[in-house]
């Protein structure tokens, strides 16, 4: 019989790699190519409103999580999560708007592989890239009904040519 030597460091690494490869490779595996539907969860892990109303800032979520679901840049990432605290503010809750920007601007990178990273509607690893007119189509003709698209996903202003 051969003796078999194992660390325990040795064992923890294999099994951290093996769960990292395992993980990475399903993500990899389930990723779809283009647009996914549009899906939201309301207020990802945070409540959509209070006690007393229980859908109180939920549109806001909503609004945003199809901001984050069509993706872009990181500057139309931080116009998003702005726009979020500034409809949550409106409802009265000046200190949840606050909490809630804080939360997102945390847990929404798009280098993240949640349901709820910037993005979430394209394959993961897409990060900051900017939409490209045929992307913006599609996002506009997906776009939720019920949600106003925000101005940076209007089509650009035509150059007036140089005289």
């Amino acid at each position: 019989m051969l003796p078999t030597i194992t660390t325990p460091t040795h064992t923890r690494t294999t099994l951290l790699v093996t769960w990292f490869a395992l993980t990475f490779a399903g993500l990899v595996h389930s990723q779809t190519v283009g647009l996914a539907p549009f899906t939201t969860d309301g207020c990802s892990r945070f409540p959509d409103g209070t006690h007393q109303h229980p859908e109180l800032w939920q549109s806001c979520c909503v609004a945003h999580d199809a901001a984050y679901w069509a993706g872009g840049t990181a500057d139309q990432r931080k116009l998003a999560d702005q726009a979020l605290q500034q409809c949550v503010a409106t409802q009265g809750q000046s200190s949840v708007s606050a909490l809630m920007l804080m939360g997102v601007r945390v847990g929404g990178s798009p280098f993240i592989p949640s349901s709820f990273r910037w993005g979430y509607g394209w394959p993961l690893w897409r990060g900051y890239q900017p939409l490209t007119d045929a992307e913006r189509a599609e996002v506009l003709a997906r776009w939720p009904e019920e949600v106003v698209p925000p101005d940076y996903l209007k089509a650009p202003k035509a150059q007036s040519p140089i005289e």
